[in-house]
Order: C-alpha cells, then sequence, then structure tokens
C-alpha cells in the first residue's frame, strides 16, 4: 500500500522556491533550518528553555470549551424555566412520560433552543471570516499571535458568562461573550495554529504522529472536562465551574507566550488588516490546477462541510434532547454522555490505523460515516438510558472520516499553497457551524410534535452524500491508477 493519505493533512516538504526563499531570507543568529523549516530558537520573553510544543495548548483550550458548552446550555435552560416559572425539570413534570406532554416544558426546550441558535450565529457571523484572517495571517506573523489571542478571546467570553451568572443578567449577554471569543478566531483558530506549528517543526517520519498526538488531546480533554462539569455542576452550581473555565483560558495564552518558541521567521512588514488573506483563499478554489484537481477539491470540501455540519448540529442538540422526558439526565449523566461521546476521538484514531492496514482511506471514512449514520439512526428513536448510551457507542468510528478528507484536500494542492487551504479550512468549518446553529436548532423545535429525535434522523440522511461522493471518487481514482499502470505494462 502506498502512503496512505492521511500523511497530506499538513503539508510534508517544500519546494525549490520556498528553499530560494530561505537562502534569501536574513535569519537571527538563534535560527536554525531544520529539515524543510526555518526554526527560530531563540526563545519568547522570559520563557522556558525546555518548551513542550504545542500539545498543552490544544489540550487547554479545549478542555475549557468542553467543560463550558453543557454548563451554559443546562443555565440557559434553568434561567428560561425559572423566568416561565416552570419547575418539572427534575421531578414529576418531567419524568411523568404516560401522561400527556406539558405544554409548558415544550415552551421551555423551544427558547433554549433559539436562544443556543442566537448566540451562536452572533458568534459564528465574525468567526467566519476572523478565522479565515488570522490563519493566513500566521503564515507572515508567525504562530504564536494565533495562539495567544484566541485563548485570550476564551477567556474574556467566560469572563462575560461570570458577570452573568453574578449578576443574574438576561441570558441576552451571553452574546457579548460569544462575540469575544469569535472577534479573536474562536477555537478553530487555535486548531489551525497548532496544526500548523507541528508541520513547522516535525519532519516526515515523525509529522503522522504528531499529528495524533494533537487529536488524542482534543478526545481527552474533551472526556475529562465533560465527567469533572457535570459532577462539580451537581455539586456547587455553575459559578465555580465557570472559574476554572476562565482559569484554563489563561493559562493556555500564557503557556504559549512563555514556552512556545516561534517556528516562523516573522516578516515585519506584514499587515492584518488586509484583503490579501482572504483573496488566497479564494484564488485557491477559482484557479485552475493540474488535472481535475478545482472539481475534486470543491467536492470534497462540500463533503467535509456536510459532515462537521452533522457533528456540530447533533452536538448542540445532545444535552437539550437529554434534558427533556423521556430520558430526564441530570449533570451527572450529561457529564457521563459528553465524556463517552468524546471518548470517541480515540477510538476513531485506533480505528482508522487499524483500517489502514487492509482499508484504501477513501474506505476508511465511508466506514467511519456508517459508525456515524448508525448511532445518529439510535439516538433518534432513544427513550432509556441504555439505548442512548447504546448510540454513543455506535458512533466509535465517527471521527474516522474527518482526517482522511483533510487530507484528500491537503494533497490537490501545491505545498506553496498550504497555507490558504489551511485557512480555508478554518473557514469552512466557521461556516459549518454557523449552517448547522441555523438548521438544527432551529429544525429540533419545529419537529418536537411530529418526532422529538427527528433531527438526528435527518442527519444521519444528509451523510449518505458525502459517503456517495468519496466513494465515487475513491473508484474513479482507482481506475485511473489501473490505466495508468496497463499502459506502463
Amino acid at each position: 500500500m502506498e502512503d496512505s493519505d492521511t500523511n497530506a493533512i499538513l503539508p510534508a516538504e517544500e519546494d525549490s522556491s520556498q528553499d530560494n526563499y530561505k537562502s534569501t531570507t536574513t535569519l537571527c543568529p538563534t535560527c536554525n533550518i531544520i529539515g524543510d523549516n526555518v526554526i527560530c530558537s531563540t526563545p519568547p520573553p522570559y520563557s522556558c528553555i525546555l518548551s513542550v510544543s504545542v500539545e498543552p495548548v490544544i489540550f487547554l483550550s479545549m478542555f475549557s470549551l468542553a467543560l463550558q458548552m453543557p454548563l451554559y446550555t443546562q443555565y440557559l435552560w434553568d434561567r428560561i424555566s425559572e423566568d416561565m416559572g416552570y419547575n418539572g425539570t427534575k421531578t414529576g413534570g418531567c419524568h411523568n412520560s404516560t401522561g400527556p406532554p406539558d405544554p409548558l416544558e415544550k415552551e421551555v426546550e423551544t427558547m433554549t433552543a433559539h436562544w443556543n441558535l442566537y448566540i451562536n450565529l452572533g458568534g459564528f457571523f465574525v468567526s467566519l471570516f476572523s478565522a479565515t484572517l488570522f490563519g493566513a495571517w500566521s503564515d507572515c506573523v508567525g504562530r504564536r499571535p494565533v495562539l495567544i489571542l484566541p485563548s485570550l478571546g476564551l477567556a474574556a467570553q467566560a469572563a462575560v458568562y461570570l458577570v452573568v451568572l453574578y449578576l443574574k443578567l438576561p441570558v441576552a449577554w451571553f452574546l457579548l461573550g460569544r462575540f469575544c471569543s469569535s472577534l479573536t478566531g474562536d477555537f478553530n483558530t487555535i486548531l489551525a495554529g497548532c496544526f500548523a506549528y507541528v508541520a513547522d517543526t516535525s519532519d516526515k517520519v515523525s509529522r503522522t504522529f504528531r499529528v495524533a498526538i494533537l487529536e488524542a488531546c482534543i478526545g481527552v480533554a474533551g472526556m475529562f472536562a465533560s465527567i469533572i462539569g457535570g459532577q462539580w455542576r451537581r455539586a456547587q452550581g455553575y459559578i465555580n465551574p465557570f472559574w476554572l473555565v476562565l482559569a484554563t483560558s489563561l493559562a493556555s495564552a500564557l503557556y504559549a507566550y512563555l514556552f512556545v518558541p516561534e517556528s516562523v521567521v516573522p516578516d515585519p512588514g506584514a499587515r492584518l488588516l488586509t484583503t490579501k488573506h482572504h483573496r488566497s483563499v479564494w484564488q485557491l478554489f477559482s484557479t485552475p490546477g493540474q488535472g481535475d484537481r478545482r472539481p475534486k477539491l470543491w467536492l470534497y470540501s462540500l463533503s467535509f462541510f456536510i459532515v462537521v455540519t452533522v457533528h456540530f448540529g447533533s452536538r448542540d442538540l445532545y444535552v437539550l434532547y437529554e434534558l427533556s422526558a423521556p430520558l430526564c439526565w441530570g449533570p451527572e449523566l450529561i457529564g457521563y454522555g459528553s465524556a463517552v461521546l468524546h471518548l470517541t476521538y480515540l477510538s476513531s484514531l485506533v480505528g482508522l490505523k487499524a483500517m489502514q492496514r487492509c482499508l484504501e482511506d477513501s474506505w476508511v471514512a465511508i466506514v467511519g460515516l456508517l459508525s456515524n449514520m448508525c448511532g445518529l439512526v439510535v439516538i433518534s428513536v432513544a427513550n432509556t438510558t441504555a439505548l442512548m448510551f447504546t448510540g454513543y457507542g455506535l458512533c466509535f468510528l465517527f471521527m474516522a472520516s474527518t482526517p482522511v478528507l483533510r487530507s484528500k484536500v491537503s494533497k490537490l494542492v501545491d505545498p506553496s499553497e498550504q497555507g490558504a487551504l489551511f485557512a480555508s479550512v478554518a473557514c469552512v468549518e466557521g461556516l459549518c457551524s454557523l449552517v448547522s446553529n441555523g438548521v438544527f436548532n432551529s429544525l429540533y423545535p419545529a419537529t418536537l410534535h411530529i418526532m422529538k429525535g427527528f433531527p438526528f434522523l435527518f442527519g444521519a440522511i444528509l451523510l449518505l452524500l458525502p459517503a456517495g461522493i468519496i466513494g465515487t471518487l475513491g473508484c474513479q481514482q482507482r481506475r485511473m491508477e489501473n490505466t495508468e499502470s496497463s499502459a506502463v505494462s
């Protein structure tokens, strides 16, 4: 089997034009060329010489994000229930599934879903552009700024949420906190910066393993945050967990500033507020390349868009789905459920590595999509705790498709275009968040009286399209390779 497509998630080696750039670039005395990368060993101010790399940055940021997401959804539920005079959340009103549905409970569900929609839409309208801007900007000024600024934005968001909790302000104030995070790039920019940093500081042999470590950090951090958040919220309420959210976000920014050496030689003349960064992303998809690169790039990007949209949309509804009848989960079960979902990051990586021994990457992605579809179908009809966890368990390979899709689009572009590609991926992810919140959070209250789990069933049906695209393009690629090999022989 040839080199896996997954090895192309990040750029492998630079071309000769980049070598010429390095030879003509003035390096400081402590800068070295390691492989194809220029590494500046000058530590940042007050830094520790024995730095670890960016793994703690992505771990702390993901921990902060995963800890606050279920908490603020539950707070919205409790606060709206209090304002509307509904007190059946954990008592007879919720567990009385044999009687007629409580109309007030349905109204609380609808209002909570709508506020989820407003808060996320307000943030993602901004992050759709800022993540793209910061991603391309990091190729000029370095990776550290795009690790520090979004972490500070997440800290500002947590600070605003704490003010809302202490003063019991209207839930509309959550929009301000969300805006602070999205204006500085949000978590997608941290992801782009961390993966780009690994590409800068690793060689072809170790790069795939380094990428796997970063993805494992995401799953482990989310799992721990989910378990801790559910237990802590049940014991002490919302305020203390949000102080930990603030502390971890600040710790992520502080670590990036003190202990992460710069991996890119900064360009002193680089500007942030310029249209050049967005133009580079647009040219990537509009300029024809060799062969049929452009249609494949669009098709794989469409598949990535659908898959991530279903991931985001279903994830936003899990807590709301579990809070209400007939499941009526409390904070502890919600935490365990979210932990199981984050554990699939690790199981997907292990499954992807095992399946690559006997399957091409296209078929690995299809198996991952089938796992996701089966889990969503079971969740859509789950009316017991056991059935809900069964649905989570069937999703144990659901993250195996996105690494393959990232590698497919990465192999379609030149090494000199990888920076624009990472910026476009951040743009697509921001658009996924925007569309998923608009579609799923609107679909959920609209179909409550028809089928409570219909949005999950709808997501499973949507995944049939990327499965067909990946399978078709994979078969075409196989036929092309067989034709070329027959012509050579």
